[in-house]
């Protein structure tokens, strides 16, 4: 999941990215694992602003999840300057937390989490080990992909041995105890779900979704 240096702020009572940019996922790693060409200070790239209309951002982030989870959920911004807080495109009351696509980041990648994964990166911003209490789900299904590391959670480019490429559009959930995540394929051409950062205390799993229902496509 891509994400850039942020900060964390909270809105309407939920805790969110109050995310900076320098550039954005998977998530880069785009939330959980996205397309980027710059190089963050310390992890991915997600854009400020960008050109869409406030409807269309609205309806661009919506497309990151079933409409069952972004019908009633936050809909937040990226900051159009460094250090401010994302605007608030349009409350919720679900508990999820919805991005539209991060403007200079390639193909569309918007992003929806609960949560826990908004826990989780919090803890990724810091360099600091997640304390996560519940599984948390997250989602980037919109049609596209994104590329990421699937090795290495600040990687911002490939290297002979980092497994950098494309991440088809997927569901990625987190858990309390990453050791329960032993035993599952990290490779992410397996056919279905996979592990991205084992070893790490950022592991996590990495659902490809098929279903046009779910937003994204396995098509190469």
């Amino acid at each position: 999941m891509r994400i850039v240096r942020a900060t964390l702020g909270t809105v309407a009572g939920v805790g969110v990215i109050a995310l900076l940019s320098s550039g954005v996922l998977a998530g880069g790693q785009a939330m959980g694992h996205e397309q980027t060409t710059g190089k963050p200070s310390t992890t991915h790239h997600m854009a400020m602003g960008g050109t869409m209309t406030k409807e269309q951002k609205i309806a661009n982030a919506s497309t990151a999840a079933p409409a069952t989870v972004t019908a009633k959920a936050t809909i937040l911004d990226w900051p159009a300057k460094e250090g401010e807080k994302p605007a608030v495109l349009r409350a919720g009351t679900n508990g999820w937390t919805c991005f539209p696509d991060a403007a200079e980041t390639d193909g569309s990648d918007p992003m929806c989490l609960d949560q826990p994964w908004l826990t989780w990166i919090e803890a990724y911003l810091a360099h600091k080990t997640p304390v996560i209490a519940r599984v948390g789900v997250g989602y980037m299904t919109a049609p596209g992909g994104a590329k990421a590391s699937n090795t290495d959670p600040y990687a911002m480019a490939a290297t002979p041995d980092n497994q950098f490429g494309l991440h088809q559009p997927h569901l990625m959930i987190v858990v309390p105890d990453v050791k329960a995540l032993d035993g599952i394929s990290t490779d992410p051409d397996n056919g279905g779900p996979y592990v991205m950062w084992k070893g790490t205390p950022y592991a996590h799993i990495m659902a490809p979704v098929t279903s046009p229902t779910m937003g994204g496509s396995m098509t190469k």
